[in-house]
């Protein structure tokens, strides 16, 4: 068994750390104890019905061995769980439970789960604790830096709140389950990583692709002890948002946008995040990045196993309405992260919508 990397987010008194490492569901009931999470009130383990079997039998036995109750909340796989609906029978799941404001949420599986679950601890009695347990690729983004969400028919991520987890317990063996377009899929958010913050990390991340994509532990846990480093760097400077923790958002406005007009669950998040991020250099390129920003991109994008083009079926107008609910689109203006050259963005306020558009046209040609 390799040793347990540990990253620390540091928040003043919300700084919490993230466990990165082998076997760790075992050690969950563990890891409550040292975390002083109360066996007085009962725990709600929020989990979906792909990571149910076998991961939630493994973290209930050690959480009931260690003396907790649980509670449990299986909703179905993929992002049309992140409603207000399945919020509803999760709130209701736990009201029946019986949990109290001493209760802890537990989030097992990956970034729609994260997020359900983590809105849920934010909300139930104003906010009770919360510790997330991360299964995917993906969620090495989504489980760091408490930005939990639901989405709106219109939008996404467009319900939500800032809720800090007690720590993060990433147990790299559920990575070895995962179908082959899960991982790809989260090693977007892993290179996007390199892309805005550390130009060594993401041509680490190219020389290493094949090591990632066949979820090599030594790789993996490399690049996501990686990939949380900078984001914990990112979200200790700015944890709500206010300008720095902006740059994490490349890709994402028209990725959401393209995950909206596909129907939430068509393209997945990081494929769509994969094929914006390609649209934010084309635009960092138009307005005087590094020349070959964007072939470069695609180049590390595609070793990567993630699409870089538009599928040809997606309406361009719809693409762009779906923007303007973003809450990047303000005032009248596009606010978009872009890049300079490798490991260097700016947040930009003021891209002009003709050449957005254009940008949008553009993702749809072949290469």
């Amino acid at each position: 068994m390799s040793a347990v990397r540990t990253v620390d987010v540091q928040l003043g008194e919300r700084s919490y750390p993230i466990y990165i490492g082998e076997d760790l569901l075992q050690q969950a009931g563990t890891y409550l104890d040292n975390h002083r999470i109360s066996k007085q009130s009962p725990i709600l383990i929020v989990t979906d019905e792909h990571v149910a079997d076998p991961y939630f039998a493994i973290v209930e036995q050690s959480l009931t061995a260690s003396g907790f109750t649980v509670v449990t909340a299986i909703v179905g796989a993929g992002e049309q769980s992140k409603s207000m609906s399945v919020f509803e029978e999760v709130m209701t799941k736990a009201i029946q439970g019986g949990l109290d404001r001493k209760s802890t949420v537990i989030a097992l599986g990956g970034g729609v789960v994260g997020d359900l679950a983590g809105f849920v601890a934010g909300s139930y009695m104003r906010g009770i604790r919360f510790i997330q347990m991360p299964t995917s690729v993906l969620a090495h983004d989504s489980s760091v830096g408490g930005k939990v969400a639901i989405n709106h028919r219109l939008a996404k991520n467009m319900i939500g709140v800032f809720h800090q987890p007690e720590f993060v317990l990433y147990d790299l063996t559920t990575l070895q389950t995962l179908p082959k377009r899960e991982v790809y899929a989260g090693l977007a958010e892993m290179v996007k990583h390199g892309l805005i913050w550390d130009k060594e990390f993401a041509y680490w991340c190219l020389e290493h692709a094949d090591e990632l994509k066949s979820v090599d532990m030594t790789a993996m846990g490399y690049g996501l002890e990686k990939g949380c480093s900078i984001k914990a760097i990112v979200v200790s400077r700015d944890e709500r948002e206010n300008d720095l923790r902006a740059i994490l958002n490349l890709g994402h406005t028209i990725g959401h946008a393209i995950e909206a007009v596909a129907g939430y669950g068509e393209i997945i998040h990081g494929e769509a995040i994969s094929i914006g991020m390609v649209g934010s250099a084309l635009i960092g390129e138009q307005l005087g990045g590094e020349p070959g920003l964007v072939d470069t991109t695609r180049h590390m994008l595609t070793a990567l196993g993630l699409p870089t083009v538009l599928p040809q079926r997606l309406d361009v107008d719809q693409i762009m309405e779906a923007m303007m609910h973003d809450k990047k689109f303000q005032e009248g203006s596009m606010t978009f992260v872009v890049p300079k050259s490798i490991g260097v963005v700016e947040i930009n306020h003021n891209v002009d919508y003709d050449l957005v558009r254009r940008v949008v046209e553009q993702l749809k040609e072949e290469v």
